[in-house]
C-alpha cells in the first residue's frame, strides 16, 4: 500500500509549533541556517503576520496529519527597489527527507510566488553543507549567481553561501 500525498498548503497559526520544532533542528545541528538560536514560537507568528500582510507564500507540507515540512518566500532585501525579489526557505523535519517532500514544497512556493507577482527568487545556500539544496534548486531552474566566501561563521568553522535565482517572469513570457 502507498502512501498518501502531502498535502501541500498555506501555514496557519496552529501549524507554528511543528514549524518551529523543525527550524530548531536545523539551528542547533547543522549549518544549514545562519541562525544560532532557535526562534521562540511568538517570532514565527510575526513571520506569518508579515508574509501573510505582504501578500507572500508561507507553505507547509502535511503528511498524515502532522507538518512535516514548510516553505516560504520573504523579502530579498528591505529598500523598496527589491520588492519584487523574494528570498526563498525551505526545510523538512529530520525524519522526512529524502521522499519528494522538498520538491512539492518548492514548486508550490514558486508557484504562488508567480501569483503574487515575484520577478525573481533567490536562494541561499550554505556551502559545504548545502549540496541536497542546491541540486534542489537547480532541479528547478535556479542558476548560480555568485559565491560569498566564508561570510557565515558556526560550528566553528567559517562557511561560504552560494547564491542561486530564478527569474520567474522569463518562465511565464512576461518581462
Amino acid at each position: 500500500m502507498r502512501a498518501p500525498e502531502p498535502v501541500i498548503r498555506p501555514a496557519l497559526p496552529g501549524d507554528l509549533a511543528a514549524v518551529a520544532e523543525i527550524s530548531a533542528h536545523y539551528v542547533r545541528h547543522t549549518v544549514a541556517t545562519f541562525e544560532e538560536i532557535p526562534q521562540p514560537l511568538p517570532a514565527w507568528h510575526r513571520r506569518l503576520e508579515e508574509l501573510t500582510d505582504r501578500g507572500l507564500p508561507f507553505l507547509v507540507a502535511e503528511e498524515a496529519g502532522e507538518v512535516a515540512g514548510y516553505a516560504y518566500a520573504g523579502p530579498w532585501r528591505p529598500k523598496p527597489a527589491y520588492r519584487h525579489t523574494v528570498e526563498d526557505t525551505v526545510y523538512l523535519a529530520p525524519d522526512r527527507t529524502g521522499r519528494g517532500l522538498g520538491a512539492a514544497l518548492l514548486d508550490a512556493l514558486l508557484a504562488r510566488c508567480a501569483e503574487a507577482g515575484v520577478r525573481t527568487v533567490v536562494a541561499v545556500v550554505a556551502d559545504p553543507g548545502g549540496a541536497t539544496s542546491i541540486a534542489l534548486h537547480r532541479r528547478f531552474g535556479f542558476t548560480e549567481a555568485g559565491r560569498l566566501t566564508a561570510v557565515g561563521r558556526k560550528h566553528d568553522r567559517w562557511l561560504d553561501t552560494v547564491l542561486l535565482q530564478r527569474d520567474l517572469a522569463a518562465a511565464d513570457g512576461t518581462a
